[in-house]
């Protein structure tokens, strides 16, 4: 199956938690539909993204990378590259690749979905929840300006509003 097929079956089975959320499922289905290469950083009508929420093992804090273009306290996460067989496993090779934490348990399904615009496109984000093993020690990549665990109950003083509901919905999945 491809990446791009993945991505539709994994929306296609995904429950979202509400209306608006299951709104924004039925957007991106249509999106794939209509967009063949809806996967891919150069589709300018909007791309599918995946990203993850890493949260420590003692499910007290979230690690936050200040995005380097942006200069914005984000989960982890990215543009789909060709080499990613799911989409979850898009979201745990970003994860990784900006956390330096190897080892990172991804929950099996999205925690939720984010449509926002970006300096590219349109990002149709995907939105995992990963946990870290034990004694993880977080390494920041070329991508971060900064990256630092916040408390669950700080998060919402730093990032904005995306940030905090992905934040309580892997906390809810958690």
């Amino acid at each position: 199956m491809s990446l791009h097929g993945d991505a539709v079956r994994v929306l296609r089975e995904w429950a979202a938690p509400d209306a608006a959320q299951d709104g924004l499922r039925e957007a991106y289905a249509a999106h794939l539909a209509a967009h063949p290469d809806g996967m891919w950083k150069a589709c300018r009508a909007g791309h599918v993204t995946a990203s993850a929420l890493v949260v420590d093992p003692v499910r007290e804090r979230a690690l936050l990378t200040l995005h380097g273009k942006l200069g914005l306290w984000l989960q982890t996460g990215g543009h789909c590259e060709p080499a990613d067989a799911t989409l979850a496993g898009a979201a745990l090779r970003e994860a990784t690749e900006e956390s330096g934490i190897e080892g990172l348990r991804l929950l099996p399904a999205p925690a939720g979905l984010d449509r926002h615009h970006t300096p590219c496109a349109v990002h149709l984000d995907v939105q995992y929840a990963a946990v870290a093993p034990p004694g993880a020690r977080a390494v920041m990549s070329e991508e971060s300006r900064d990256l630092r665990w916040f408390p669950f109950d700080e998060v919402a003083d730093v990032a904005d509003m995306s940030v905090v509901r992905l934040l309580d919905r892997t906390r809810a999945l958690l």
